[in-house]
């Protein structure tokens, strides 16, 4: 966790020098100070909460280094203006929609599906152009990287609220057991 120091509502910085209400100018190395030193020039330690994750809260770090965030929409929402009618896009005529976390989720997976098939393409372009197989890994692989992406959208589709979003993330415990399943892509075998 990260840490800050005030003096009332000032922060101040270790390495930098400041200056306190009374005028009297204090060297950059007040970081040193002991405990009781930094209390008597009214030093207080402020430590910073870690924010959740940016792609699922909007948050920041209250005065006290407490967090304040408030979750993402799931879903998508249609937008309307302060009247409640709907805004259309003028190049389509469809109503704006703001894409909530489970779309730009499920376009994360879509892109990164891409990218991990995009590596073997070539093999699938010489295959067409010049009737040489695709090596069976790369089909094997190719195919697992489909029903992973497919996987993901469907436990994206699937969880009910930001808790069974967070779940869905890969994480390991102490033990080095995984869970989750969000970008936990097969790797290509020789």
């Amino acid at each position: 966790m990260t840490s800050i120091f005030k003096v009332g509502d000032k922060t101040i910085r270790p390495g930098r020098g400041w200056t306190d209400a009374d005028g009297i100018q204090h060297p950059g190395n007040w970081n040193l100070w002991s405990a009781d030193e930094k209390s008597a020039k009214g030093i207080t330690e402020v430590v910073m909460q870690p924010l959740p994750r940016g792609d699922l809260y909007n948050a920041s770090n209250n005065a006290d280094g407490s967090v304040n965030a408030t979750a993402k929409p799931l879903d998508d929402i249609n937008v309307t203006d302060k009247d409640g009618n709907a805004v259309m896009d003028p190049r389509t005529g469809k109503q704006v929609v703001q894409p909530g976390v489970k779309s730009q989720l499920k376009s994360k997976v879509k892109e990164q599906q891409a990218s991990h098939l995009a590596q073997t393409d070539w093999a699938i372009v010489r295959e067409a152009d010049v009737s040489t197989a695709v090596p069976a890994n790369i089909k094997t692989w190719r195919d697992a990287i489909r029903a992973k992406a497919t996987a993901m959208e469907e436990a994206i589709d699937g969880a009910a609220d930001m808790a069974a979003i967070e779940a869905l993330f890969v994480t390991s415990d102490a033990d080095g057991n995984k869970s989750g399943i969000l970008y936990d892509w097969p790797e290509l075998q020789d």
